[in-house]
């Protein structure tokens, strides 16, 4: 009998579609992931909502500018030594104290917006606390994934988070901006407080497994220096950093895109160039089916730089607005998938008495990448334009990425099924299950 024709065009659906195992399976990744939704959008309304207020206290573009500059210096201090008291203390604790102190923050602005006169400082003391606290809480969230989820749906769970952050892109900010116009920063504080009420009573009922035995007895400098020590001597874990950090600082350039709408006759467009990233990346986190069958995640996040890089140099020469926001959607989808890989690594392959400390020093180059390449697009406009600037960071990027390549063998030909270390920790899950079960 003939072969169905539709056969292959399904069993090709079913090998994209997004693997929903880890919701499934596992009561404590759907009350994480949960709690991130709601979080998100609450978080999207404060991040409206303080420029916002700022704007109409001050008119000073200097003054917004400064929020983000307040909030710097705590991301950083804090997401380092987040990562140490991740690894030294209880995870579930971490969280839901620094739940709890990030909703207080936003209650602070929310009494603020209701005085008869807001105070400004106000703003920047909030800002910075909350970048602390949130700081503080990603390396704990972080670290606690790989303990909820079975060994073998780490990249699924990896695809479902960026999933979740990838809508909560597109959708919060224009519900977070709707809300705030309309009835006022003070509702949309209300209503931010809201969900952190919410995100808490779904994280108190988590069930975390006890720490490591061989978890540091507390968080020191020692303690994080041992952690950047172990990350410089695995050249797989050092490749996941420094990748990501030369796609960034090479290719990310949404500095430039007020400019680039300009070229394109279509200033009022401008939110697109935001948007088609993460429309891109959405895309691509709804047919990641097929990571969980990828096993040489080195390679992969090579290759989805690449692309990156590659989409990125063609947008800078394309006449027209949409070929500018399909090539930005291409590109978003390549660090969506860069995203997965990088994070199976981590997840598949880190001790659990350093996954705090590593998720620290991942946060460090996921906000220092963006930032550098900003400014560096910032100067190559300035010497070339902006087409440029940003074609000519695409093309760095691919070099650059090429080069890590071949210096990074082990980063390139790193395989889950062989590596030492993935298959200790996988030996050393089953090992608990078996436990478990018992």
């Amino acid at each position: 009998m003939p072969e169905n024709p539709d056969r292959p065009f399904l069993r090709l659906l079913r090998h994209l579609r997004m693997d929903l195992s880890p919701l499934r399976d596992s009561r404590d990744f759907r009350l994480l992931f949960g709690s991130g939704v709601v979080t998100m959008f609450g978080t999207f309304l404060t991040l409206v909502a303080v420029p916002l207020q700022m704007k109409q206290l001050t008119d000073s573009p200097l003054a917004v500018g400064l929020v983000s500059a307040a909030e710097f210096v705590p991301m950083v201090v804090c997401g380092l030594w987040g990562g140490a008291i991740a690894d030294a203390l209880d995870r579930r604790k971490i969280i839901l104290w620094t739940e709890a102190g990030l909703c207080l923050t936003v209650l602070i602005l929310l009494v603020n917006a209701l005085l008869p006169d807001p105070q400004v400082w106000v703003l920047y003391v909030v800002g910075a606390l909350s970048a602390g606290f949130g700081s503080l809480q990603r390396p704990s969230m972080e670290s606690l994934m790989p303990r909820v989820v079975r060994h073998d749906q780490l990249a699924a769970a990896a695809a479902l988070s960026g999933f979740r952050w990838n809508l909560g892109a597109i959708v919060a900010p224009a519900l977070s901006g709707l809300i705030a116009a309309s009835y006022g920063v003070a509702a949309a504080y209300a209503v931010n407080v809201a969900t952190f009420l919410i995100s808490l009573a779904l994280l108190w009922p988590v069930r975390a497994p006890a720490q490591a035995e061989d978890a540091p007895q507390e968080a020191s400098l020692r303690a994080l220096a041992d952690g950047v020590r172990y990350a410089v001597r695995r050249p797989d874990l050092m490749g996941t950093y420094l990748v990501d950090v030369a796609a960034m600082v090479f290719a990310f350039s949404t500095a430039l895109y007020p400019f680039l709408a300009d070229q394109v006759g279509s200033p009022g467009a401008l939110g697109l160039f935001y948007s088609a990233a993460a429309v891109g990346s959405l895309i691509a986190s709804l047919t990641s089916g097929w990571t969980g069958h990828v096993h040489r995640h080195g390679l992969g996040v090579i290759i989805a730089a690449l692309v990156w890089g590659v989409a990125v140099a063609l947008a800078a020469v394309m006449p027209s607005m949409w070929g500018i926001l399909a090539f930005f959607a291409v590109a978003g989808a390549a660090d969506m998938i860069s995203g997965v890989f990088r994070a199976t690594i981590w997840n598949q392959t880190i001790p659990d008495a350093y996954r705090g400390r590593l998720a620290g020093i991942e946060l460090l180059s996921y906000t220092s990448g963006p930032m550098l390449g900003n400014a560096r697009a910032g100067l190559m406009d300035h010497l070339g334009g902006t087409r440029f600037a940003l074609g000519a960071g695409g093309l760095l990027c691919v070099g650059a990425v090429a080069a890590l390549a071949g210096l990074l063998p082990k980063f390139r030909d790193y395989d889950a099924r062989t590596d030492e270390h993935a298959v200790r920790e996988r030996a050393r899950r089953e090992e608990l299950t078996r436990v478990k079960a018992a």
